[in-house]
């Protein structure tokens, strides 16, 4: 999912200290305009905390209807230097790709895509026959220095590995986790240890997580009432935990609880993130918005109509059967961006 802010804020982030129980990161409504005028509720990267092991970004939609509406429409744009990870609670979502790639994703399925030195795409709601209801999380994770170069590619992974123990149902989308002494492993590729998984509960129950003591973790609380580790994580906020812990326990009180997991290593490099872009450096950022730019064909006053002439043989390639043209991408802020960094 795009960001489509036009003057975004520049922020310096860490990765925050390791607090002994659960942190809450309160989520900020991130309005992100065009024509689909979506608002998400966003909780990394934030001040307080920048990443979760290799997780990134989080955004989480709806329940949104969009049966009177054209739903999410996210015209072709660029990315370098992560995955996309697209993860539905209600709804489709269509993605157009610069590989050449077409590939709807429902509930339950995993779209994920890696940009690597640089790909285009575009997220849209199915002209007819969709759902009513659109409600999910758009997740990134940051590529290590050495798979920044990564060519792109697309996978999409509609079988993925579910376990149900005590009226709890888990799912996990990315990396592995184990779950009443069954070891639930995603098919999708990973270039850093992590792990995401949807939790389901019904209203009163409880599960306990096998985990990585190297991980850190955070919950991201869709509905209900739930607590980890004994706290509660309100909706729409994510409770985060240090490394150190084998076990992860989750509850429901008395409404049923819907929660994304996400955790992983600690993720060791600096990194700078603007607009689509996660990079190194300021002049990663500035030379791929210049590549994209070169791309972005205008009727004469500033708005993007088209690709320009060759687009297809560029860095980021083009996006074929988007009814729009692409985005053109936001002016650099003056100051140069700086790393966020872990402490």
């Amino acid at each position: 999912m795009s960001n489509l802010e036009t003057r975004p804020t520049e922020r310096t982030c860490t990765a925050g200290d390791r607090p002994a129980g659960v942190e809450l990161l309160t989520a900020r409504d991130v309005p992100l305009g065009g024509p689909r005028a979506m608002t998400v509720r966003r909780t990394i990267p934030q001040r307080q905390r920048s990443l979760v092991g290799a997780w990134c970004f989080c955004d989480h939609y709806g329940p949104d209807d969009v049966s009177r509406s054209v739903g999410m429409q996210v015209p072709p744009h660029p990315h370098i230097g992560l995955q996309t990870v697209s993860w539905l609670f209600a709804g489709e979502i269509l993605h157009r790709d610069s590989v050449g790639s077409l590939q709807a994703v429902r509930p339950g399925e995993l779209n994920l895509m890696t940009a690597g030195v640089g790909i285009s795409h575009s997220e849209e709601s199915p002209a007819e026959g969709r759902p009513p209801t659109l409600h999910g999380v758009q997740l990134w994770t940051v590529l290590p220095e050495a798979d920044r170069a990564t060519a792109p590619h697309f996978e999409h992974h509609g079988d993925l590995p579910v376990a149900t123990t005590g009226g709890v149902r888990v799912q996990v989308f990315m990396g592995s986790l184990d779950v009443a002494g069954e070891r639930l492993t995603s098919p999708a590729r990973t270039y850093t240890p992590l792990v995401g998984a949807q939790l389901d509960l019904p209203a009163g129950a409880s599960v306990a997580l096998g985990t990585d003591p190297t991980f850190e973790h955070a919950l991201l609380v869709d509905a209900g009432d739930a607590t980890l580790e004994g706290e509660t994580v309100p909706p729409a906020e994510l409770g985060y935990l240090a490394p150190g812990r084998d076990r992860l326990v989750v509850t429901a009180g008395a409404t049923p609880v819907r929660a994304v997991l996400l955790g992983g290593e600690p993720f060791a490099e600096d990194v700078v993130m603007w607009w689509n872009f996660v990079g190194r450096t300021h002049e990663d950022v500035a030379r791929a918005r210049a590549d994209w730019m070169a791309q972005v064909a205008d009727d004469g006053e500033g708005t993007p109509t088209r690709y320009a002439d060759g687009a297809t043989d560029r860095r980021f390639g083009q996006v074929q059967g988007y009814a729009s043209g692409p985005l053109r991408a936001p002016a650099l802020p003056d100051v140069r961006l700086r790393p966020r960094t872990r402490r």
